[in-house]
């Protein structure tokens, strides 16, 4: 299954722990990281929507979309796992993963994802909600194959 991560900026000081984790995910999905440029002049509603019309340039019509934003669904890594595998074998050919900049993604980007995600009821910064993704879609491919990875229980 294709998964893709559209991240507003690059990585800061957590890069070689993302870089990692993205690394280990590929073993188990067809995974590719999209960075588009951070938004810099403007108030945050004008920020946000130039940072989602950059991410929406990235995206493919036949993936289902999801959302990484704290007032969404709360799902443990073993629901993720059964999520990520029940799109594969569904008609999407693959996932989009996308995280916001400083002032989160634009409302109406939210609302058109398939999905919307919450890694945390806090607010993460970028950077550490790409590190806890990434780690979470390597987690889930152990998950899937049944490897020693995973100890938590559901």
């Amino acid at each position: 299954m294709r998964i893709s991560v559209v991240a507003v900026g690059k990585p800061g000081a957590l890069a070689p722990s993302i870089r990692d984790y993205e690394e280990r995910a590929k073993r188990y999905w067809r995974l590719e990281v999209a960075e588009v440029p951070q938004a810099r002049r403007g108030g945050a509603r004008e920020v946000r929507a130039r940072e989602a019309g950059s991410i929406r340039g990235r995206l493919k019509p036949d993936h289902v979309t999801v959302a990484l934003t704290r007032a969404g669904r709360s799902l443990s890594s073993v629901a993720l796992a059964r999520w990520l595998e029940r799109h594969t074998w569904g008609p999407a050919r693959g996932v989009h993963f996308l995280i916001g900049g400083a002032f989160g993604l634009e409302a109406g980007l939210r609302e058109e994802c398939d999905l919307r995600l919450s890694l945390s009821p806090f607010t993460l910064p970028h950077d550490l909600a790409r590190l806890v993704l990434a780690e979470q879609l390597y987690r889930a491919g152990t998950i899937l194959r049944n490897e020693p990875y995973h100890k938590g229980a559901e």
